[in-house]
């Protein structure tokens, strides 16, 4: 039975539909730059291979994916979001992409709003689900979370700079690092910490593995910008001042620690030489291309959200269907013109970084002169 007032509820709801309603509207805008176009592959035309002979799923250790992509965290709890949510999980369930919803917070105080996320799994009875909760939430509400959803995994959404916006929201962040430290020993499956499109920075990053995360969702600025959602629900309280805050998908990988990256050397490996940790990245994924980049870039695994939405409330699931299906076609092409059969070849690929992510590489002491010659390392070890 929920604690909360019929006016808190009804405020609650509101805010859902009006992040629906907002994420939404900045899809339709058409095309922004972002530092996905900063960045390059150098072309060479003779080391291709076969769609045939590519392989799309990834092994995150725990979990094996059929695509290097999937449906990322949107929303939930509301008669309109339930309708979002079932879209998306039937879709999910007939191309096999992992999915995850929107905040559950909603569902652990109202009993009534959790049938907004019990139908993603009516809906996918086998898929890969993962639940999600804000930080802030106790130990407890992750297990009930999982529950729930009978959750694969569950993400932990760090939003401070939402938050900071956020008219209803909280300013005090000085015991999320604790906090999530908590749920992650308490947790029945594993966590997944994930920003919500402002980025997690390199030290951000060792925060989160000295507390036994392993699973992190770099979530960087380009996407949803929820810092923009929240101006324009506040009229007065207008934090505009902060547009731009934050860091990319991409600058965020390249950024990463070592214990986030290619770990042979350290023991910090599985038998393939890659960390036991597991980077994964979203924000403003807008085609295959993308998804491509960010795995060049040493994502692990790719999330979706905005470009999914909007499909499924233009065309509904029968059209995000099609859509994921002509995706797999293209990273499969993609792969092939790259000399890629599986998505860690990708990150022997030769980068050139310009425009903004050039700038933030060369700020952040990240060579970028390697990063354009990787297949010259490759070539020298397989000499050896």
């Amino acid at each position: 039975m929920s604690s909360e007032t019929p006016e808190a509820k009804a405020s609650r709801a509101s805010r859902k539909d009006d992040h629906v309603r907002l994420a939404s509207a900045q899809q339709t805008e058409g095309p922004r730059r972002s530092d996905f176009d900063d960045l390059e592959f150098v072309h060479h035309a003779l080391s291709g291979t076969s769609p045939e002979r590519v392989d799309l799923s990834v092994d995150l250790g725990d979990w094996t994916w059929p695509t290097p992509f999937y449906v990322n965290g949107m929303t939930g709890g509301t008669e309109t979001t339930a309708k979002i949510n079932r879209d998306l999980a039937i879709a999910a369930a007939e191309t096999g992409l992992p999915m995850a919803c929107g905040s559950m917070s909603v569902a652990l105080d109202d009993a009534e709003a959790a049938k907004g996320f019990t139908v993603i799994r009516e809906e996918n009875p086998h898929g890969f689900v993962m639940g999600n909760l804000g930080a802030g939430r106790s130990a407890d509400d992750a297990r009930r979370a999982v529950e729930l959803l009978e959750a694969d995994a569950l993400q932990l959404h760090i939003n401070p700079v939402q938050e900071t916006a956020m008219p209803e929201g909280t300013r005090d962040f000085s015991t999320w690092l604790s906090g999530l430290e908590d749920i992650v020993a308490a947790c029945p499956v594993p966590v997944v910490v994930k920003e919500v499109g402002f980025g997690l920075s390199r030290r951000t990053l060792s925060l989160l593995a000295g507390i036994g995360v392993r699973f992190a969702d770099v979530s960087g600025a380009g996407g949803t910008d929820f810092l923009r959602i929240e101006n324009d629900r506040a009229g007065a309280s207008d934090f505009s001042m902060l547009t731009g805050f934050g860091q990319s998908a991409l600058a965020c990988l390249l950024d990463a620690p070592p214990e986030w990256t290619t770990a042979a050397d350290t023991g910090d490996a599985n038998a393939d030489g890659v960390s036991s940790r597991v980077l994964l990245a979203s924000g403003g994924v807008r085609n295959p291309y993308d998804v491509v980049k960010a795995l060049a870039c040493g994502a692990r695994a790719v999330g979706v959200a905005g470009t999914f939405l909007q499909t499924v409330l233009d065309h509904g699931p029968d059209g995000l269907v099609e859509l994921v299906r002509t995706w797999q076609t293209q990273t499969s092409a993609l792969f092939a013109l790259l000399g890629a059969e599986r998505s860690t070849d990708l990150t022997g690929t030769d980068l050139l970084t310009r425009g903004r992510l050039g700038e933030f590489a060369r700020l952040r002491g990240i060579d970028v002169t390697a990063l354009s010659h990787r297949t010259d390392v490759l070539s020298r070890r397989n000499q050896l």
